[in-house]
């Protein structure tokens, strides 16, 4: 594994050695601006677009907007004051029911992976976590920013997962959501279909069976391309109709998800 962090996760006077490295890295095809005429890559500049002129870095400064056109300036070293302490630990601060973790706080995961003689340790916090059926939170300083973070046990190797701040999560739009709600009432027969449907549908959780089909279609489209060939454009699907009766689309959906249903009806008749 690449590390891109070494350190100690901790926890009581226990000290692991570990190696982060990342665990999710999107692979969908990269693509460069090109002048249309030469094919040759387009650089970008800092540009003045009120003297139509280039910057030099040197000539930039950080600025935050404190309202419209107004900045409040903040040299390098004014920032460095603010900057986390350098650590080389993953302090655990306690232990957590996974469940209470809402997925809407997850950022970016990684893999920990135990360094040279660590692995005893490593596997004592795997099996704890598991044996638990917790997780736990810490923090620690990735280059220059401080995260809070979730160890949890995935398979028997330690994931962690960055994790937004409280401020960082739009609650104000769930609760604006939640208002619209408040006197929408569901009716007893809709709910006992709904029920059913998502109790069809319901099965394992498969990563393998959920391929990205765009990006495959896409890839396909570029390798054809790239040999001299060419390959249909998929056409744009139209918007799905909106549901006039409700009860009714539930019927259907139910009768879609379960086939078989009605051959099982017709050969008992």
């Amino acid at each position: 594994m690449r590390a891109i962090w070494k350190g100690f996760v901790s926890f009581g006077l226990v000290t692991i050695p570990i190696n982060v490295g990342i665990a999710q890295d999107r692979n969908d095809p990269q693509f460069r601006t090109l002048l249309r005429d030469s094919h040759r890559p387009v650089r970008q500049k800092r540009w003045d677009t009120e003297r139509d002129v280039e910057v030099k870095p040197e000539d930039t400064v950080k600025g935050w907007e404190v309202s419209k056109g107004r900045y409040v300036i903040v040299e390098p070293d004014e920032l460095e004051r603010f900057a986390p302490r350098q650590e080389k630990t993953v302090q655990i601060l306690q232990f957590v029911d996974l469940s209470e973790v809402d997925p809407v706080y997850f950022e970016k995961a990684y893999w920990l992976e135990p360094q040279e003689r660590a692995e005893r340790p490593y596997a004592l916090l795997v099996a704890a976590l598991e044996r638990a059926g917790r997780a736990a939170v810490g923090r620690f300083v990735l280059t220059t920013k401080e995260h809070l973070v979730l160890l949890r046990a995935v398979d028997g190797v330690l994931a962690m997962q960055t994790l937004f701040y409280p401020e960082d999560v739009r609650t104000d739009v769930a609760a604006e959501i939640r208002e619209r709600l408040q006197n929408v009432e569901v009716a007893d027969a809709e709910l006992e279909i709904a029920d059913q449907l998502v109790g069809g549908m319901t099965k394992p959780f498969e990563p393998a069976e959920y391929p990205n089909e765009t990006r495959a279609a896409l890839l396909e489209m570029l390798n054809a391309r790239a040999e001299g060939a060419d390959v249909a454009v998929p056409e744009v699907e139209g918007a799905p109709a909106p549901v006039v009766d409700l009860m009714e689309a539930l019927k259907a959906s139910l009768a879609a998800a379960q086939p078989d249903a009605g051959d099982d009806a017709r050969k008992a008749s």
